[in-house]
């Protein structure tokens, strides 16, 4: 008995020699390949076989087709194939499988329906189909032997494609098993806790299909009623499909398994109805049945000629159990697909596309030695693919994951971040696009870049995912900070040429002017050009004649004159007034010390020189005060509005060493009335860290709180201090 007789029994003589002579061809032909377990090649085409030849049962001809597809995969163009001897159906199938091999995922954008379509239009043979879905089962089935990327693609296409058409075409027993393949690769954690548990309560299963029989066995007998009884379990799959929609636990699932009676009788409706309803009037007079869940597919058969009794019963346990009573036509019906199974589950067809499965369906009713009987597969959902997330493809194959929405710009970024930055456009799908384009699943997507480009605020409109905004604000961030640079550098040489000074306070009207939010951004624009360097000198100039006139115009006031509410000419913050009482002729300042802002809980400590100065209550340098100096200790409070919004403050940050940190910081403070007047990063190598030291203008200390607050709960800040 050579190697075909072992594989192949089931076949007559001829069918074996002519399966026998394509191997021959397919063995020499791929002697040398080998697969990704360093396996030959061959194994492949011969696990495929086995599968159509035993568990689908198709004849000889497909068997000998797989061989020769295979075979002239590698050596078509070298003319070692030659196919005249095999006849006309067998040329048939083998042209089919050659042409189906060519639809990649790009071509389809893994839709199911254009799936289908396109094999429609490659195969004048249905059975061709059958072969391809024999063919991605055995590959599913060896999936470790393929690398990473090659395997997410497969298991990808095995949900999106595969498994519906095994649907559709009444390959349940096929679909079942894709299924949970996928599931294991998808979802290992919740397929291992579910597999695991199914093990765990195989015994307790059976014990209950052995006692939900035993008080019934007499009555049934009686009755005359003979039949089979069989236990269904649902796949580790389904089991979870059901979890996510109803939201329950694994005990929850009602229907793990279900107990079918099959009754042996003649195929006459009548009797076959009249049989059914007798068991069920037996099992529901033995068990409570739950009418809500009572399907009767008997009196009125669902379109696809599916029939069948379905009810929910409970033991004396309180276990529940479903419950399936059919006959032997009816089961054969359900089991094999002699029903059109895909029109009552919600999948999208066409006409013509439902002649052409009736077609397949017919050839698989029909085998030339049908082998096993089928698993039926009672689910109301399919697999649904990923909604937040796309799939694309380089064009040399590799899988990328992207978020829905994601934009060629999005996966520049995702390739590589100076890929991104570069980017110009790109191809998709041979197509030239801009970067703006989205991306959809299945695309191939090529990008085009230039070294001269530089990304831009507009950039921040276009992508979606996370990685690309944060390199774009970094980039940005980089090109602000280096542009803000030479701007503060060129206008300071410009104001030591003309001899004049920008304060703080200057620069916040400036700002305020010009619509800067943060220092960085108005020197860069100074660096720009966009801000006239001749515009801040004339502002500092009418700044300066202002002031002289101002002061010629006033009387000069005896000290003892000016209220203290008020501020002096002398004072260096001329933003707030502050009532304190009883206390006459003195100036207040802020404290530099602890930097007040307008809110805060303060007291005024009556210098010598400098009037009051204003501290804050937790200042450091309080207790020492009050202890020391009582009798200097001025109570004081803020007006119940404050004269303008710009408070200084200084906060110190300790932050991990991640290149987003800085990035985080300047959105933070940018979300709240804040503004950056200054900022530095030091590097502290020792603890792997950045300090931080950044000086804010805010409007009070209301504001201000907002800005640490939220500051100090981002992923990669350790402490914050205000100073």
């Amino acid at each position: 008995m050579d190697r075909i007789d072992e594989l192949f029994p089931g076949y007559d003589g001829k069918g074996r020699e002519l399966i026998r002579e394509a191997y021959g061809i397919a063995e020499k032909s791929l002697e040398g390949q080998t697969r990704g377990n360093g396996k030959p090649f061959l194994e492949h085409p011969v696990n495929v076989a086995k599968i159509a030849a035993d568990e689908i049962g198709l004849p000889a001809e497909c068997i000998a087709a797989v061989f020769l597809h295979e075979a002239g995969r590698f050596f078509q163009d070298n003319g070692v194939l030659e196919m005249k001897d095999f006849g006309k159906d067998v040329r048939t199938l083998v042209d089919g499988l050659n042409k189906i091999s060519t639809i990649k995922p790009k071509d389809t954008r893994l839709e199911a329906e254009n799936y289908k379509k396109l094999i429609v239009s490659y195969s004048k043979d249905p059975r061709v189909t059958v072969l391809k879905l024999a063919d991605r089962l055995e590959v599913m089935r060896s999936l470790d032997i393929f690398p990473k990327a090659s395997r997410e693609r497969k298991v990808l296409e095995t949900l999106m494609l595969y498994i519906p058409l095994a649907h559709q075409l009444g390959l349940y027993n096929m679909k079942s098993e894709l299924e949970d393949i996928y599931f294991r690769y998808a979802e290992p954690e919740q397929y291992r806790a579910i597999t695991n548990k199914l093990r765990s309560t195989e015994k307790d299963r059976q014990k209950l299909m052995t006692q939900f029989i035993e008080p019934l066995k007499n009555k049934l007998s009686e009755e005359g009623i003979k039949y089979k009884l069989k236990m269904r379990t649902k796949t580790a799959y389904s089991i979870w499909r059901k979890m996510q929609k109803q939201k329950v636990p694994f005990e929850g699932v009602y229907d793990v398994f279900a107990i079918r009676f099959i009754i042996d009788c003649e195929p006459d409706r009548e009797k076959e109805h009249a049989l059914c309803w007798k068991v069920f009037s037996r099992v529901t007079e033995e068990y409570e049945s739950d009418t809500n869940r009572l399907r009767d597919w008997l009196s009125n058969p669902k379109p696809n000629g599916y029939e069948s009794l379905h009810i929910t019963v409970k033991n004396k346990d309180n276990v529940y159990l479903e419950v399936q009573i059919r006959t032997k036509r009816m089961d054969e019906i359900a089991e094999n697909g002699l029903a059109s199974h895909w029109s009552y589950k919600g999948i999208k067809h066409e006409e013509t596309l439902d002649k052409w499965l009736v077609s397949v369906r017919h050839i698989l009713e029909h085998p030339a030695s049908a082998s096993g009987d089928g698993q039926g597969y009672e689910e109301d959902d399919l697999p649904e693919p990923p909604s937040k997330e796309i799939f694309v493809f380089t064009p040399s194959g590799e899988l990328r994951k992207l978020t829905a929405g994601a934009t060629v710009l999005d996966f520049a970024f995702d390739i590589h971040s100076n890929l991104g930055i570069r980017c110009t456009g790109g191809k998709v799908n041979g197509k030239a696009v801009p970067i703006k384009e989205k991306l959809h699943t299945g695309d191939v997507v090529e990008i085009m870049s230039s070294k001269n480009q530089k990304p831009s605020k507009d950039w921040l409109n276009i992508v979606v995912t996370n990685k690309a905004r944060t390199k774009i604000r970094q980039k940005l961030s980089e090109a602000e900070f280096q542009k803000a640079a030479e701007g503060k550098e060129l206008l300071e040489r410009r104001l030591k040429n003309w001899k004049m000074e920008l304060n703080d306070e200057d620069l916040a009207v400036l700002m305020k002017k010009t619509q800067y939010k943060n220092v960085n951004a108005f020197f860069a624009a100074v660096g720009e050009g966009t801000v006239d360097i001749a515009d801040i000198k004339n502002f500092l100039d009418r700044k300066e004649t202002r002031t002289a006139d101002e002061t010629e115009r006033q009387p000069e006031k005896a000290p003892s004159q000016v209220p203290a509410s008020r501020k002096q000419a002398g004072a260096t913050d001329d933003i707030m007034v502050i009532d304190a009482r009883n206390v006459k002729s003195l100036d207040y300042k802020m404290a530099k010390c602890c930097n007040p802002v307008y809110g805060d809980d303060v007291f005024g400590f009556v210098s010598i020189k400098d009037g009051i100065k204003i501290h804050r209550m937790s200042c450091a340098n309080a207790a020492r005060l009050m202890e020391r100096y009582p009798y200097r200790i001025q109570k004081v409070k803020w007006s119940e509005t404050p004269a303008t919004s710009s408070f200084q403050v200084t906060l110190k940050i300790i932050a991990a060493h991640e290149d987003s940190v800085i990035n985080e910081i300047f959105d933070t403070v940018n979300s709240f009335k804040a503004s950056i007047r200054n900022f530095n990063v030091s590097d502290n190598d020792r603890n792997g860290t950045y300090v931080i030291q950044i000086k804010l203008s805010v409007p009070n200390n209301l504001e201000l709180d907002k800005v640490i607050s939220q500051i100090r709960v981002k992923k990669n800040i350790i402490k914050v201090n205000r100073m």
